[in-house]
Parts: structure tokens; C-alpha cells; sequence
């Protein structure tokens, strides 16, 4: 059995970056669209969700930020996705939401999700009502009285292109 590079954890209080500039850089390696879509998307979440701590995993597939009311990925309610030609949105709980317009894909025992292929999709009501049903689904729920805090986990070794090859 071949074994699996760990992935490093980066620890924000002894790095010299502040953790902002960790995820701008991250985001920066994707398409100048694909990076734009998600910065404009996590402004849109952080403002709907107050109270969610964001934790960064830049993995092997994708950059996922999970929006979550603790440090435990296991309560992320909702995660935007780089990939490197879109942005998705996914609803950690999705399998057992009611999507009465069909707008949830995946085929999983939890997880669905929605390709955000402009912002606007983000707005649409269907999305939003989604989104409320997450967060009143949601494990552990939201304390908007939590600060904001975002945390980068993980960073795995290996990681595919950021970028279409064309």
C-alpha cells in the first residue's frame, strides 16, 4: 500500500502572513474569474452568516473554505470550492434537505452542491432558501455572537494544477 504525504497544518500565530494573505495567495493561483467569483461569494456568506468561523483546506482537488460554528470541520454547514474552472457551493447536510426546484447535484450519502457559475446564482431564491434550510438543519447551529475568525487547517504536499491546462 503506497502511503499518503500528510498535509502540513498552518499554525496563523507563528506565520509571518496574516491569514488573509495566506488565502489571497491560494486564491491567486486559480483564474483571475474563478478567484474574483469566489472572493465576491465568501463576502456574500460572511455577511449571511454571522457568527461562522471559516477553516481553509487547500487540498488535493480543490481550495474549500467551510463556514462552520466551531474549529470542528465535522460542523461545517457550508463550504465554497476553487476548482480551476469554476466555484462551487456545498451544503455539508444537503442530502436531507427538501430541494423542492432541483437545484442540489451529487449523489452522496450527505454532501450536495451547486456550481456558482456568476454571483447571481448565489442570490437566486431558490439558493437562498437552501441556505436557510442548511442553517436551520444545521448539527450545531450558529452563534452570531461569535467573532470572526478564519483558520487555515490544512495545506496538502500534492496538490492537481490550479489552472486548466486549456
Amino acid at each position: 500500500m503506497a502511503s499518503r504525504k500528510p498535509t502540513r497544518s498552518i499554525i496563523s500565530a507563528t506565520t509571518t502572513l496574516s491569514t488573509e494573505a495566506q488565502l489571497a495567495g491560494m486564491m491567486a493561483e486559480f483564474l483571475p474569474a474563478v478567484a474574483a467569483l469566489a472572493a465576491q461569494a465568501r463576502r456574500v456568506l460572511r455577511a449571511r452568516l454571522p457568527g461562522s468561523l471559516e477553516l481553509v483546506y487547500d487540498n488535493y482537488n480543490a481550495l474549500a473554505i467551510g463556514f462552520a460554528p466551531s474549529l470542528r470541520a465535522s460542523e461545517v454547514i457550508l463550504s465554497l470550492a476553487l476548482y480551476p474552472r469554476w466555484v462551487s457551493l456545498f451544503f455539508m447536510q444537503g442530502a436531507g434537505l427538501e430541494d423542492p426546484e432541483g437545484r442540489l447535484r451529487g449523489t452522496g450519502s450527505t454532501v450536495r452542491h451547486v456550481v456558482l457559475d456568476t454571483l447571481e446564482t448565489l442570490h437566486d431564491p431558490a439558493i437562498q432558501s437552501l441556505i436557510e434550510r442548511a442553517l436551520v438543519s444545521a448539527k450545531v447551529p450558529l452563534n452570531p455572537a461569535t467573532p470572526h475568525q478564519l483558520v487555515i487547517k490544512s495545506i496538502s504536499a500534492k496538490q492537481r494544477p490550479r489552472r486548466p491546462a486549456n
